[in-house]
């Protein structure tokens, strides 16, 4: 017999005739009718090929196959309600979960310290993974569960994906405390006349500041292009390349190198930072928890 060929209500109806001991005493337990009742019992006998309960006096006597089948059905009825009403309490103090997070490298030591130092004494048996970000696959890895929460830029996607904008960043200059330009303001000129390094995980293609730039018919010159950019700020430190990158993970790493930091010498729509769900979650108290304390780590 096939799962997909039972209708779950059957089996509670079951259950309330073995324990009540009648049609009728079922049907007020259930606040159903008796006819109801009655429907339900014969899909039942035509389900298991036998008559599972048979009437003696006023009373519905079970069959030897009912009395087989009551045991392992209650014990599966009351793990699937304790379950439901897990996941409708979701304590995160007691609850024990692992949750799979789209999340860009760049954003990792700006979201992971504050979220893990929450979940660390409030949360402590809550286990989280995190993965990169693929853009094209977003809407079928959240629609699928196999994330339950991402963070990216602004993306376009289906009417079944949800986002809330979370964070708002800048992006700022970079360079070496003896830089020669260390103690001077840095204008557009001075920025498009020095050299820069790019952190990049693409093999091509331009940043968000100089797509700005082109529209101005400007250009710098990038003299290094690398994957991270803590490699970059390697790099800044024992030459004068220039750094552009946005201010909050500037500030993360600047802790360790204690670089001159300054804004970006143009103008440049903000990096907006989005919270993206699947619309099947929108109201789970889990995923719910979750997206709240990503907003608190931002």
């Amino acid at each position: 017999m096939l799962l997909n060929q039972i209708d779950l209500n059957l089996l509670v109806v079951l259950d309330a005739i073995y324990t009540e001991g009648g049609i009728t005493q079922a049907a007020r337990k259930l606040h159903l009718t008796q006819p109801a009742i009655s429907h339900s019992l014969g899909r039942l006998r035509d389900l298991f090929a036998d008559p599972l309960f048979v009437r003696e006096g006023r009373t519905m006597v079970p069959t030897p196959m009912a009395r087989n089948l009551i045991d392992p059905l209650r014990r599966s009825l009351r793990g699937l309600e304790a379950t439901l009403n897990e996941a409708e309490r979701f304590d995160p103090a007691t609850t024990r979960r692992r949750f799979t997070i789209g999340l860009r490298d760049v954003l990792e030591a700006i979201v992971l310290p504050p979220l893990m130092e929450y979940v660390s004494r409030y949360a402590p048996h809550i286990d989280f993974g995190v993965v990169p970000v693929d853009r094209r696959s977003l809407e079928a890895d959240l629609a699928t569960g196999a994330l339950d929460a991402a963070v990216d830029i602004l993306l376009p996607h289906g009417d079944r994906v949800r986002r809330q904008r979370f964070a708002a960043d800048r992006l700022v200059v970079l360079m070496r405390k003896r830089h020669p330009l260390a103690r001077r303001r840095l204008d557009l000129d001075t920025y498009l006349r020095l050299d820069h390094v790019v952190a990049s995980s693409r093999q091509r293609g331009p940043g968000l500041e100089d797509l700005e730039l082109a529209r101005r018919g400007l250009q710098r010159r990038v003299r290094l292009r690398c994957q991270h950019y803590y490699t970059a700020c390697c790099v800044v430190g024992v030459s004068d390349l220039l750094l552009t990158m946005p201010e909050y993970y500037a500030l993360n790493l600047n802790r360790h190198f204690g670089y001159r930091m300054v804004p970006m010498p143009l103008k440049l729509p903000s990096l907006d930072t989005y919270v993206y769900w699947h619309a099947t979650v929108q109201h789970e108290p889990a995923n719910r928890w979750l997206r709240a304390h990503f907003a608190r780590a931002l």
